[in-house]
């Protein structure tokens, strides 16, 4: 989008029109049993920043220490009840209306659109997620987790240290103290991927609001209300999908997305392999470059592609395609000649490892060439001891067939003689009695019915 939208949309990441104070005091009154004025040394009853599920106001507790209070917005959740009640009707109306139903699985996504949602409104659960965070990356230097003062937290206030520093994307602050944006695009990419590739929770809502930087270069990681979750079930899929892409096993691949959700049965696998290996072979080659003209050739591509095939978002990874994309768009602005194949390599070889390509291309031959030898002993047998019983029921098969053409032999014959006595009745070309022609004519079809009734019970025999 132009620089001036994004300039004009990162408003909403941190200066959303305020509240007026009455309702954040009326808050912390009922939270806190006491107006803020006795519990710090100092409250700013002027936010220092506002989002759009709550306030941070600054505050300097009674032993001194600079402290960040974060307060829900007034009615913040009835508001949020309510807009999920529209949104379930959207959902359903873009199901039954629209091709995006057909694409996507809106009931699944608006689940998980809740589930993840709700968790922001609880502010003990976010206190939960960001000491599980801290708790990871204490050993890390480059990485800093604020922390809480978890006995003035509650469902609708947090208090944790007061952190200096500026959003990860203020190239003015990082020159002024030397920091080089390429090292911290380097560093931001190896604590995401980090969280995207192994088990445990990744920051679903890392926008620039949420990233500061410090005078020192470490990066500080807030608000940790909308989480994702990536399961060991999770780490197998992406393990498939990097090592079928390593070894050009392009089958692995699309059996991997098929698993995960994100193709539906009926979809042109052969069509859908040909455009991942184009797209690979386009970027190992070299040609790729991150410009508008060529993103928006592969986007034009995949959404003709995705419209006439069965493909869908897969709501269980909607957050952390959410999350990555943000990232992404962070690691550009810092590096606009980003190279993320050149970044991820090492990080990607040292978290699958030589053990990890050996046992899964072990696994792939072992599946197409080692499992048909072992069934074939298997199958041997088990003809073997049905082979008798097969050839009988082959037997008698044959015999019920010939049956068949026999009784329909027949019945055409007694209908053939059928009709040529009618013939002969009203053409007359010889005398016939009236008895005599009533006497054929029975007789035939007498034998006629008596062959379709034991046609008929021939054929319902088991």
């Amino acid at each position: 989008m132009p620089a001036v939208f994004l300039r004009e949309l990162t408003g909403l990441e941190d200066r959303v029109p305020a509240d007026p104070y009455a309702h954040a005091e009326k808050l912390l009154r009922e939270e806190w049993g006491s107006p803020p004025e006795e519990v710090m040394k100092q409250f700013d009853k002027q936010p220092v920043a506002s989002a759009s599920i709550g306030e941070v106001f600054f505050g300097v507790l009674p032993d001194g220490r600079k402290v960040a209070i974060k307060v829900q917005r007034y009615r913040i959740q009835d508001i949020f009840h309510k807009d999920f009640k529209a949104l379930k009707l959207v959902f359903r109306i873009l199901q039954t209306c629209t091709s995006i139903g057909r694409i996507v699985d809106l009931r699944a996504l608006y689940r998980e659109f809740v589930e993840v949602t709700n968790r922001e409104l609880d502010f003990q659960k976010e206190l939960g997620f960001a000491n599980s965070f801290r708790l990871r990356y204490r050993d890390d230097q480059d990485i800093h987790i604020p922390v809480y003062m978890e006995d003035l937290c509650t469902k609708r206030v947090l208090v944790m240290e007061w952190i200096d520093g500026k959003k990860v994307t203020n190239r003015k602050f990082m020159e002024e103290h030397d920091i080089h944006p390429e090292r911290m695009a380097d560093k931001l990419f190896a604590i995401f991927l980090d969280q995207y590739l192994h088990e445990g929770y990744f920051h679903a809502d890392p926008h620039a609001g949420n990233i500061m930087v410090q005078k020192d270069g470490r990066i500080v990681l807030l608000d940790f209300g909308m989480v994702g979750v990536i399961h060991k079930q999770d780490i197998r899929f992406f393990k498939y999908l990097i090592q079928g892409l390593i070894i050009d096993d392009y089958d692995v691949m699309i059996e991997t997305l098929e698993e995960m959700g994100f193709i539906l049965p009926g979809a042109n696998k052969d069509k859908l392999k040909h455009m991942i290996r184009q797209t690979v072979e386009i970027y190992k080659n070299g040609s790729f470059q991150m410009n508008n003209d060529v993103i928006q050739l592969i986007m034009n591509d995949i959404k003709e592609f995705v419209h006439e095939q069965p493909i869908q978002l897969s709501a269980k990874y909607a957050f952390l395609g959410r999350s990555a994309s943000i990232i992404l768009g962070i690691l550009l602005a810092l590096q606009p000649d980003l190279n993320i194949g050149k970044l991820a390599r090492p990080k990607v070889k040292r978290w699958i490892g030589k053990k990890g390509i050996i046992d899964f291309v072990s696994e792939r031959i072992n599946k197409t060439t080692i499992q048909p030898l072992i069934h074939f002993p298997k199958a041997m047998i088990a003809f073997l001891e049905n082979g008798e019983k097969d050839r009988q029921w082959e037997k008698e098969k044959q015999q019920k067939q010939q049956m068949h053409h026999f009784y329909l032999t027949l019945e055409l014959c007694c209908f053939i003689l059928i009709l040529t006595g009618t013939i002969l009745w009203y053409l007359k070309p010889f005398p016939i009695s009236k008895m005599a022609a009533y006497g054929w004519e029975g007789i035939w079809v007498v034998l006629f019915l008596l062959l379709l009734v034991r046609h008929f019970r021939m054929i319902r025999k088991k």
